[in-house]
């Protein structure tokens, strides 16, 4: 009996990873073995920055509230420690937001956890 391959199948999932290596540089766009492996590791940086943004963007919060409670005469560290003894529950993000676009508010924050 004839060996039976499925060129359809095989060449539409070629045709598949060729097409999500668009507009990549060289041969990673039109080799099959360079474009699938190209493919492949974005996938691995995809899985990994999705959790290094987080990181990333916890620390620029804290740089923006350090430098928004440095103008205050307080350091980061001081100001969330103040904030967490006077039971103030406030998390980083709106913090920073807080610090870049409404200094006011952020202010009267520091004010409250000064007394």
């Amino acid at each position: 009996m004839p060996r039976s391959v499925n060129h359809v199948a095989s060449r539409a999932r070629r045709k598949k990873i060729l097409g999500l290596t668009r507009g990549y540089f060289g041969a990673r766009k039109n080799v099959w073995t360079v474009a699938k492996n190209t493919w492949e590791k974005g996938l691995t940086y995809a899985f990994r920055d999705r959790r290094n943004k987080k990181r990333e963007f916890r620390a620029l919060w804290i740089q923006r509230i350090n430098a928004a409670a440095r103008i205050e005469g307080m350091s980061y560290s001081q100001l969330m420690g103040a904030l967490h003894k006077a039971g103030i529950e406030i998390n980083r993000k709106v913090l920073a937001d807080l610090a870049l676009n409404n200094p006011a508010a952020f202010k009267a924050i520091v004010d409250q956890v000064k007394k």
